[in-house]
């Protein structure tokens, strides 16, 4: 991954979140009170900011986000719906701290529960979460371990689901990025992410109001997702992303002094990406870029794709260091079939490779068989 900006000048827009003006200034790495930052860009991953982004620290109610994933990837895989009944246990609805009340030994929905740790981080409802899909706590938290290590999450060792202190857990800003980015690759989880204010209606009938505790949905223009956290152990803690155009940005803020200081410099990062960098697109994964002859096949020539598409990050006002170069054979033999890879596309940054990218035939052709090859030479003689 490549690192665009660490320490060092970097200018920004200094956005207060409750003014409608936006003043400018010139900030260094110093100017991020905060214990960490990073700043990722969603498309690319790179880094276009960080402040001691692996260090291990503690990370509040953000451990949340991973227990949010879990869920969110049990649903579209099938193993979970949003209308399942969870059954409370008595140790979830006392889990204390961040709460929405849950009662115990009643039934609420998935989605009730999701809603209520993504919107009002409630630790009641993480727990019941957890117990429900794994039989435990304790499985689950397994299960969040083997996810952040499948996501390469070297910095972080969860003990818990909710964030709650525990001196053995731990993550960075880096990795907070990280979960972050992979549940805004999921639709649903920005269906509640989004929602400001809403009441949750229990079993009994009472009603417990959700307040979203990332007020960056309703100040910071894009905004559409993140998750706080706060405890004595790790400060101010918020990651959150924002979507401009096609330029979506993550941000998180660690150790931060108070709560108006989360808000403030994550929005500093947020604006320094905007006004200082952009995505576009190199490769159109609709766009062929060649064609091959197929050797011995009954189609004389397929069409050449992209597997998938490729967006850059470059640096406004600047002009574009990427190079693609395309690695393939004029001609192919049959029998091919639809996403056979048939070359590759090489894209370089200043003279280094940055990713290779598969070219594949989006057609299948089979081989021509005896009576084919027979009628062919027929009909050229």
């Amino acid at each position: 991954m490549k690192k665009i900006l660490t320490f060092g000048v970097i200018s920004a827009i200094i956005l207060t979140i409750c003014c409608g003006s936006v003043p400018v200034s010139i900030y260094a790495s110093s100017d991020i009170s905060s214990k960490s930052a990073c700043l990722l860009d969603f498309s690319s991953q790179e880094i276009l900011f960080e402040k001691n982004s692996h260090s291990k620290v503690p990370i509040a109610s953000m451990v949340k986000m991973m227990t949010v994933l879990l869920t969110l990837e049990d649903i579209e895989s099938g193993e979970l719906k949003l209308d399942d009944m969870v059954t409370t246990s008595e140790n979830a609805s006392g889990m204390g701290g961040s709460q929405v009340f849950i009662d115990p030994y009643v039934e609420y929905s998935v989605e009730d529960l999701l809603k209520s740790v993504i919107i009002a981080s409630a630790n009641d409802a993480s727990v019941a979460l957890a117990e429900h899909i794994s039989g435990s706590e304790t499985n689950f938290v397994k299960r969040m371990n083997k996810r952040a290590n499948e996501l390469s999450m070297n910095d972080t060792h969860y003990v818990n689901c909710t964030g709650l202190p525990a001196p053995e857990g731990y993550s960075s800003a880096y990795d907070c990025a990280i979960v972050l980015s992979e549940l805004c690759k999921h639709d649903i989880y920005h269906n509640y992410s989004t929602i400001w204010m809403e009441d949750l209606v229990h079993p009994s009938g009472r009603k417990t109001g959700l307040t979203n505790t990332n007020r960056l949905i309703r100040y910071y223009n894009g905004c559409d997702g993140g998750k706080t956290g706060s405890t004595n152990e790790a400060g101010c803690c918020l990651s959150a992303t924002a979507k401009r155009d096609d330029m979506r940005l993550v941000a998180v803020i660690v150790g931060a002094k108070d709560s108006q200081t989360r808000f403030n410099e994550c929005s500093q990062l947020f604006n320094y990406g905007f006004a200082n960098f952009e995505n576009i697109s190199l490769i159109n994964i609709d766009e062929a870029i060649g064609q091959s002859s197929v050797v011995k096949g009954k189609i004389q020539q397929i069409d050449v794709y992209p597997s998938q598409e490729c967006k850059v990050l470059i640096k406004k006002d600047e002009e574009n260091p990427y190079k693609i170069d395309y690695d393939f054979s004029q001609s192919v033999k049959a029998p091919i079939n639809a996403g056979d890879v048939v070359g590759k596309i090489i894209v370089s940054k200043n003279g280094v490779v940055t990713k290779e990218i598969d070219l594949i035939s989006r057609d299948s052709v089979e081989k021509l068989g005896y009576v084919d090859t027979l009628k062919k030479i027929t009909e050229k003689w």
